[in-house]
């Protein structure tokens, strides 16, 4: 690759950047956007219907009440009872949840290990909500294709191509876009506007600590270090969880 086809690459970035830069109040900072949520919604679904078709759905009663009772209160906290959500809960011993465009929100029932009480289930459930919230699988997504179009300049393609790449990058693109981890800032972010739709649905916040430190104490084997992980440390998470509610002067 020669000098000139690198800067060409690192211009289509440039512009591509610039030119669907958005502000998000909620972040109070800027987002790459070529993509709303709305619009992954679609291979968002196809991934979806292929989770259900390849997992075990748990039909435990008490889980998928408790989920779907929090999600509500969650949901209407957050002014998104108008849309249309569905909470799935999978017989998974992983205690883990999702979430994807289109408003799918995933929990396995391995959650409930360390889930103590529905305020520990609000603060997951308000922190995926959040992810959506903040277009954090949007700005991943047009983070991708903005790179992808600086590749494609960059190994000799003409400018003409760059619209070509942004629309041909479906696919994979999308899968990635839906699949793959959170960064560490959207993690971080999630988790703020997570305890902020707690506390608005009645919930405490402070048991957002509670629940990290469940899943410190749970954990085998160690914890991945932070800078290997897409994921904060459970540490970074807690401190700075802590320092949030405090400012908000929540409970």
């Amino acid at each position: 690759m020669n000098s000139k086809h690198l800067i060409a690459g690192i211009a289509a970035i440039a512009l591509v950047s610039v030119a669907a830069c958005t502000t998000n109040e909620t972040l109070g900072r800027s987002q790459l956007l070529l993509v709303d949520n709305d619009q992954l919604a679609a291979p968002a679904m196809a991934a979806w219907q292929e989770t259900l078709k390849t997992s075990k759905i748990s039909t435990d009663p008490e889980m998928n009440r408790r989920v779907k009772t929090v999600g509500a209160r969650i949901v209407q906290a957050a002014g998104l009872s108008g849309q249309s959500w569905e909470y799935v809960v999978f017989d998974n011993p992983q205690p883990n949840a999702f979430v994807i465009p289109g408003n799918k929100v995933g929990v396995n029932s391995g959650l409930f290990k360390v889930v103590k009480n529905d305020d520990q289930l609000a603060a997951v459930l308000g922190h995926e909500t959040g992810h959506n919230i903040a277009q954090h699988a949007a700005e991943r997504y047009s983070q991708q294709v903005a790179t992808s179009v600086g590749i494609q300049v960059a190994a000799g393609a003409t400018s003409g191509r760059t619209q070509q790449v942004i629309s041909s990058y479906g696919g994979i693109g999308a899968q990635l876009g839906v699949i793959l981890p959170f960064s560490r800032q959207h993690e971080l972010e999630a988790d703020k506007i997570g305890v902020d739709l707690m506390a608005k649905a009645g919930y405490k916040p402070s048991e957002s600590i509670a629940l990290w430190r469940n899943m410190a104490a749970q954990r085998t084997g160690g914890a991945q270090p932070q800078f290997l992980s897409t994921h904060p440390s459970d540490e970074t998470r807690i401190n700075q969880l802590e320092a949030y509610i405090k400012s908000k002067g929540y409970n």
